[in-house]
């Protein structure tokens, strides 16, 4: 059954329900990504129109499928130690002053398939070892986020890791899972995978050390990372810090924080 292209009407459904869903907004330039996204859901539900998808998310409850949607619409690019800055500000100025003895937790706000809460826990375990220390990830796609437990990766994903870190924490893949490595089970224990919407009242997480809330708010609008932001500003320790990407600004989304520099913030 052959799929017409998706026209401005039905991207339009999709923008409104991805923004409602996720508070994500998609610029007209998405169009194609998102008929090539959800072309194969059409096909499998042998539907030959992206209006008549849309009927089937919305018309019938349908959570399992409109999951499925999400998923795909959600862009989860990310990889290894990304902007290694970040972890070299965490490794040489956050960890030195933090007092012995009280756990330190740090959350991963829009983890995708794993790589940043990973190279978090690198990080933490370079400096605390098997001390008390936890990361906390999470993200509003099912799809990434069970990739991201299973800690399996293709070795084109892990440039970012340094050999010490391989060595350390990765196992190498041999035989028939040659060119891929698995993360270390222990260092994979440390890591709390869970879904969370960040366009919604957040679950009870506790208190955080530093937050990573990294390359996520370009996909929202001015009000809604303002609306984040303060969802996550009370999960946020005084004297905590939370680090944004490199190519995002908190102007004109917050006041009560101090920047450290482009893209790292701190709590009074």
């Amino acid at each position: 059954m052959a799929v017409t292209a998706i026209d401005d009407q039905e991207f339009g459904q999709f923008q409104k329900l991805i923004y409602q869903l996720a508070g994500i907004s998609l610029s007209p330039a998405k169009k194609a990504l998102v008929g090539g996204r959800l072309a194969k859901r059409l096909a499998q539900h042998r539907l030959d129109s992206y209006g008549d998808y849309f009927k089937l998310l919305t018309a019938n409850h349908n959570p399992v499928e409109l999951q499925v949607a999400v998923d795909l619409l959600t862009t989860n690019e990310t990889y290894f130690f990304r902007e290694p800055k970040h972890f070299d500000f965490l490794r040489n100025k956050v960890l030195p002053g933090h007092k012995p003895g009280h756990n330190f937790r740090v959350w991963s706000a829009a983890c995708s398939s794993g790589e940043e809460p990973y190279s978090i826990a690198m990080v933490l375990a370079d400096h605390f070892g098997d001390g008390r220390w936890e990361v906390a990830a999470s993200d509003i796609s099912t799809r990434v986020l069970e990739k991201a437990r299973s800690g399996h990766y293709h070795t084109d994903r892990t440039s970012g890791i340094s050999r010490e870190h391989l060595s350390r924490y990765c196992l190498k893949g041999i035989g028939s899972q040659e060119n891929t490595l698995l993360v270390d089970q222990a260092l994979r224990s440390r890591v709390n995978f869970m879904q969370v919407n960040l366009n919604q009242p957040l679950p009870a997480l506790g208190e955080f050390d530093v937050i990573f809330l990294r390359n996520v708010m370009i996909y929202f609008n001015q009000e809604t990372k303002r609306q984040i932001v303060q969802r996550m500003l009370p999960l946020l320790k005084p004297d905590g810090h939370l680090l944004i990407g490199h190519s995002e600004t908190l102007n004109g989304v917050v006041d009560t924080l101090q920047m450290l520099a482009p893209s790292i913030y701190r709590k009074p």
